[in-house]
């Protein structure tokens, strides 16, 4: 490889997240304040879905961790592959959307489910009776009955 084409990373050892918002309490301008009053020395970038952290990990969890306790069922956490400005995705670059940005967009359409149920997990009424101390050891057959009345549920 020519040596003006050999890739030299600009932030070694480091992790990006994103953090993504679908709340009805917190947008991603105040997850974006709160991240700033804690972080130190990380990099932190807006995004219309919420923002994405770059930094050393344990800096980047920590964060996080405290990111999250805002609104737990609501706040999702992916890792990206490619550090911010990388020349091989950046779309200032390419032009354009960033190629994974449709992806963000489909699963953040998804997200609002995932949350509804992680709401569910922590009310009494909830017949799964989800808890992570007590998990299950040997795999139930689901009824047939019980996966028509969910296809049924999903349908209507």
């Amino acid at each position: 490889m020519p040596p003006d084409k050999q890739y030299i990373p600009e932030f070694v050892g480091t992790v990006t997240k994103y953090v993504f918002v679908e709340s009805p309490d917190v947008t991603p301008q105040m997850l974006v304040t709160a991240a700033y009053e804690i972080s130190e020395g990380v990099m932190i970038k807006e995004t219309c879905f919420g923002l994405q952290i770059t930094g050393m990990p344990g800096e980047v969890s920590e964060i996080i961790t405290e990111l999250r306790k805002l609104d737990p069922p609501h706040i999702f956490v992916k890792d990206r592959g490619y550090p911010p400005g990388d020349t091989r995705r950046c779309r200032a670059n390419l032009g354009g959307a960033r190629p994974g940005y449709y992806g963000h967009e489909f699963e953040i359409g998804l997200v609002r489910y995932i949350s509804k149920g992680l709401e569910k997990l922590g009310t009494e009424d909830n017949k799964y009776n989800y808890n992570p101390e007590n998990t299950l050891t040997e795999k139930k057959k689901l009824p047939a009955e019980e996966l028509v009345k969910i296809i049924n549920s999903e349908v209507s």
